[in-house]
């Protein structure tokens, strides 16, 4: 029974906080944290497409896992949720259908972009990863060096965790979420 005296959340008090970049900078970690605190729903693309892989039906390319991602995403906020995706977003075309979805859904966006400025340590940690999704083959050093990755022409929020712990970029993260 729906009580007539409440109105449901809309999508325009939702946000889609959108945390990208490279792969071992710390995005899965900003974004499961982020997603914890908040409760709120949390899509990985990796998880998206290696499952897509498994079922044999997905492309090795990612279109089919960022297609899946948009409109997972465009479901929740339609409920009024805010989601938090988390994706490495290589190229505009990925960056512009985000933001059409949180467009298109009357949310807000919050790009973030998760980078480490320390390459020994980015290296490291590309080095040191475990894989937490059954079947992924975790980029090496060198195919991270080797991604093509455009650089942005749109606002973000820049985080490096060269320099900051997930904790921290999760306060930046949360105090642009509600401020904006």
């Amino acid at each position: 029974m729906v009580d007539a005296g409440h109105n449901p959340p809309s999508s325009a008090d939702a946000a889609l906080v959108v945390i990208s970049g490279l792969p071992a900078t710390g995005k899965s970690t900003i974004a499961r944290v982020l997603a914890q605190h908040h409760k709120i729903p949390y899509v990985r693309i990796d998880t998206i497409e290696q499952s897509l892989i498994r079922s044999g039906i997905a492309d090795v390319s990612g279109t089919a896992g960022y297609i899946t991602g948009y409109a997972l995403a465009a479901e929740q906020l339609r409920l009024g949720l805010s989601v938090v995706v988390e994706c490495v977003n290589p190229v505009e075309a990925t960056r512009n259908a985000w933001s059409a979805t949180a467009l298109h859904n009357s949310a807000r966006l919050l790009s973030v972009e998760v980078i480490c400025s320390d390459p020994d340590e980015h290296r490291r940690r590309a080095e040191r990863r475990v894989v937490d999704i059954p079947d992924l083959v975790l980029p090496t050093w060198q195919e991270i060096l080797d991604r093509d990755y455009e650089p942005w022409t749109t606002e973000r929020l820049v985080l490096d965790t060269a320099i900051m712990k997930s904790e921290s970029a999760v306060r930046r993260i949360t105090a642009r979420m509600f401020t904006e």
